[in-house]
């Protein structure tokens, strides 16, 4: 399924900051925005699986998109925050550097992911979307949560 479409349609998204990146995700995949809170570590989950979070009675899997990206570690600050997300039936929670705003942009901004050799988080990338002066990167939620 693409994300880019031609209708004139809005899209609403979240957008939240790596490093010195701004991406963004459908708001209809994102439950919650929390507060980085104690992570219970799993044993034998690959290294990005940060462990598990009780939110609210369930627990869910925590995943750094720092790590799954490929991106060098970093502490967390005031700023960081878990992006609680839903994809089919499962519920994940994506550790970001800060959750920054929602924003409505047509479909028809989204350009289709550019060419671009050697970048480590491209397979994970749905679209670009050219927003103001702002250049944001649209998420494959699908394929971030695959190896789950």
């Amino acid at each position: 399924m693409s994300l880019v479409t031609t209708d004139t349609d809005n899209l609403k998204l979240i957008v939240f900051q790596l490093v010195d990146k701004e991406y963004a995700l459908p708001v209809h995949q994102v439950s919650s925005i929390e507060k980085m809170e104690h992570i219970t570590r799993v044993p034998k989950t690959p290294g990005f699986v940060k462990g598990v979070l009780n939110l609210r009675g369930i627990v869910t899997p925590i995943i750094d998109l720092r790590s799954r990206f490929g991106l060098a570690d970093s502490e967390s600050t005031e700023s960081t925050r878990i992006i609680i997300v839903g994809l089919d039936d499962k519920e994940v929670g994506l550790i970001v550097d800060a959750a920054n705003d929602v924003l409505d942009v047509p479909t028809n901004a989204i350009e289709p992911t550019p060419e671009v050799v050697g970048v480590i988080e491209a397979e994970y990338i749905g679209g670009v979307i050219k927003h103001e002066k702002r250049l944001l990167i649209l998420l494959h939620l699908d394929k971030i949560l695959h190896a789950l």
